[in-house]
């Protein structure tokens, strides 16, 4: 099936564009992580610019569709690997398994990025994370590590699906299980959460079944984008950036407006956990989907993410119009 679908007319969400640039950022240890970038074209308004971050196993490809729209509404979109994941190399010791050892990490990278970025691209300067991207946001906001005029969070990762147990019973647990061995080895044996079998992984993900399959055309183009699961260590990592977010305090010092995406039917992450997030944030919005949608809202059916991305356009007009 070709790459071409409903949205921005005639774009191919299995090709880079010949306008946009791929290269390469050096974090403060030297790290090469990839970043894109893609400018409105020539003698289109600019409207000031924004920054777009995937989610665990996640690659920027997934989403050239989304940010087609929003550089057709006059953003200067960026997007970022994660290290560790797509092309940005491995922490872990095989090239399937995620693994980081401290969120803090990614934290410190996002901050780093964020301070050279906004002095290189004109603003208001907006933030979208998506899942693991939109916690690492959520963090980087209530750190006070970055500074954006608004900030958009799709179906964030502030919990996982479990039994109704404490985080800090899961986080005692995951330390006990990582550390009966290596904490690089895999948590589950394949797909993107424990038990989720390959073939039923799009009932996870999206209804769309040509945007599913765009992930698995990337990842025959790109080899290097292939990761599966988590490592011990990164659940332990995960399960304390969510206590700490879930601390008294840490979300009401957020500033900055926040649009907040969840779907109750998600089955990757806990909506029950992002709607508490919505509530104490000062400056929130929440959208609040159903079985229409599963966890990777921007790539569902047209039904689902042209209105969606609609809200989010008159979330960003209200918020991020003329800010410099």
């Amino acid at each position: 099936m070709s790459g071409m679908q409903a949205g921005v007319a005639g774009f191919d969400r299995r090709a880079i564009p010949a306008d946009a640039r791929e290269t390469r950022w050096l974090a403060g240890d030297g790290a090469a992580i990839r970043r894109f970038d893609w400018a409105p074209a020539a003698g289109e308004g600019l409207r000031g610019s924004l920054l777009f971050l995937p989610g665990r196993g996640d690659a920027y490809e997934k989403y050239l569709e989304s940010m087609a729209h929003w550089r057709a509404r006059g953003w200067r979109v960026t997007s970022l690997d994660w290290r560790g994941q797509a092309g940005s190399g491995r922490a872990g010791f095989d090239p399937l398994t995620g693994h980081i050892g401290d969120f803090a990490h990614w934290i410190t990278d996002l901050a780093d990025f964020w301070a050279g970025w906004r002095e290189e691209a004109p603003g208001p300067h907006i933030v979208i994370g998506h899942s693991m991207g939109g916690h690492l946001v959520l963090r980087a906001l209530a750190e006070r590590r970055i500074d954006p005029q608004a900030a958009v969070l799709s179906a964030p990762m502030l919990g996982f699906i479990t039994p109704p147990v404490p985080l800090s019973l899961l986080h005692w647990a995951a330390r006990g299980i990582s550390a009966m061995g290596d904490p690089r080895r895999r948590a589950w044996a394949a797909s993107e959460m424990p038990k989720a079998v390959p073939d039923l992984r799009s009932q996870l993900l999206t209804h769309d079944t040509a945007r599913y399959d765009d992930e698995t055309a990337w990842r025959t183009q790109r080899p290097e984008l292939v990761m599966g699961p988590a490592s011990w260590g990164w659940i332990v990592a995960a399960l304390a950036s969510m206590r700490g977010l879930a601390a008294p305090g840490a979300l009401e010092v957020v500033t900055a407006p926040v649009l907040i995406i969840g779907t109750t039917a998600d089955r990757l992450v806990d909506y029950r956990a992002i709607a508490r997030a919505a509530a104490r944030l000062p400056h929130a919005e929440l959208i609040t989907l159903g079985a229409e949608a599963r966890h990777e809202v921007l790539r569902e059916v047209d039904a689902v993410r042209e209105p969606l991305l609609a809200n989010i356009d008159a979330f960003l007009d209200r918020h991020a119009a003329g800010a410099a």
